[in-house]
């Protein structure tokens, strides 16, 4: 064998072996235990209350019938609903604010350790609420099971960015998104009316989110989309149930392509196609009544946005957080992240069931328009992230925004120095002149 063809086999088998050690034994477990204990349970709560909405809401009714005399208004009922749905965003945003002070004291591993204990509480709370009579429980149940979202959220993907080399970051860091995946399409096999979605098993679904512990958006209406779209009611769990597993595909493939194509031409892409999506949804839904097929083309279009969006913008945001920031700034920046995060998702819990009674079939435009701005802003402003190191991202971020560290304000002098024939500068005077002007 030549000396030339014995180092490229040497060099693939290094490459291999190098490969193995990547994806060691104890950093996939600890990946998929974090994110079964964290993502999935946010991704079960996301779509948990879908199938028993017209049993909470009877449960409603009787409550405040029991106590007031008279059936509940149309209007407070809507606006209690949306409530129990959105303030799971607002247990969201509390929990993100609460990760830095968490996780100075105990660590990113210990504070999802800890963080289990909501999920517990959480459980017992809503499972425990029609047998009390007290739709309360319920409410303050979702609130509970949101800190644990949003504390999961932030804690996870920076344990999962930390402690894995950044040859395979991005597909490991894509476990988050697709364990919330995996935990949407368990909330809709659940919900369906042959297991515990039924009148006297609903609070059992919500009692599930204590499993996980132990062991450690447009979702919240699905239902009512898919009976806008006129698909017949003993049918639509069924629909809802092939959302949740073009969900998982679509993570999944993500995870496979992410360290090829990269970030940015997947969030992109995704974005892309979710306004074209949108766009063709918005068609279909005002025109569903021409054809008896059109209808069964608004499920398409459905079902290609949520594969878009868990293709990229569903799960890279959270691997980008931890590759952009270094270390001492990442809990800082997962907060102010996470806050954006629960805050969009409280803001399209509450107002959603407003925005479709107000603007009818086009009220996807809205999320079409966010969508492209969102594609043009990644476009000209993010750079690619993969295979590079702390240090090369922010140098990436440097020379788009013209500002130089002084490192390299000293090496560019150093080479014009060269190039006209000048002595090289001190570099200690260069960096003190660096310094003085960062200051000035």
């Amino acid at each position: 064998m030549k000396l030339s063809e014995r180092d490229s086999a040497d060099d693939k088998e290094g490459d291999l072996v190098k490969k193995k050690l990547d994806w060691s034994c104890s950093l996939i477990v600890a990946s998929l235990v974090g994110a079964f204990g964290s993502s999935f349970l946010y991704g079960y709560n996301l779509s948990v209350v879908n199938a028993p909405t017209p049993y909470i809401k009877a449960f409603y009714n009787e409550s405040w019938e029991r106590r007031h005399g008279h059936p509940i208004d149309p209007d407070t009922l809507t606006l209690l609903w949306s409530v129990t749905v959105s303030i799971f965003a607002i247990g969201g945003l509390v929990g993100t604010l609460m990760v830095k002070l968490i996780g100075k004291f105990l660590g990113r591993k210990y504070t999802l350790l800890v963080n289990n204990g909501f999920a517990i509480c959480a459980a017992l709370l809503m499972a425990c609420s029609l047998q009390a009579g007290a739709f309360e429980m319920l409410i303050f149940g979702r609130f509970i099971m949101g800190v644990d979202g949003g504390v999961a959220l932030s804690a996870l993907p920076m344990y999962l960015s930390e402690i894995s080399p950044k040859e395979i970051r991005g597909s490991l860091g894509q476990v988050t998104a697709i364990f919330i995946c995996i935990g949407v399409f368990t909330g809709q096999v659940l919900g369906l009316p042959e297991l515990l979605g039924k009148e006297s098993t609903w609070p059992y679904l919500f009692g599930m989110n204590a499993v996980p512990a132990v062991v450690q958006l447009i979702w919240f209406y699905t239902n009512s989309i898919f009976g806008k779209a006129g698909i017949p009611p003993e049918k639509i769990p069924y629909i809802t149930l092939s959302t949740g597993g073009i969900e998982i595909l679509a993570a999944v493939f993500s995870g496979l392509v992410i360290e090829r194509l990269g970030r940015k031409p997947l969030l992109i892409g995704g974005f892309g196609l979710m306004t074209l999506f949108f766009g063709i949804l918005t068609i279909t839904l005002t025109l569903q009544d021409h054809a008896h097929w059109i209808p069964y083309l608004s499920i398409v279009c459905i079902l290609a946005i949520i594969a878009s969006f868990c293709s990229g913008p569903g799960g890279i945001p959270f691997i980008l957080t931890g590759e952009v920031f270094q270390q001492s700034q990442r809990p800082a920046a997962f907060i102010i992240a996470g806050t954006v995060n629960w805050l969009s998702n409280f803001a399209v819990g509450l107002l959603f069931p407003f925005i479709q009674k107000s603007l009818g079939t086009y009220c996807f435009l809205v999320f079409a328009a966010i969508c492209l701005t969102g594609a043009v802003y990644f476009y000209f402003i993010l750079p690619e992230t993969k295979n590079r190191t702390h240090a090369e991202i922010s140098q990436a971020f440097a020379k788009r925004n013209k500002a130089y560290p002084p490192e390299e304000k000293i090496d560019l002098a150093v080479a014009d120095a060269k190039m006209m024939g000048k002595p090289e500068p001190d570099s200690s005077s260069t960096l003190d002149n660096s310094v003085k002007n960062e200051i000035v």
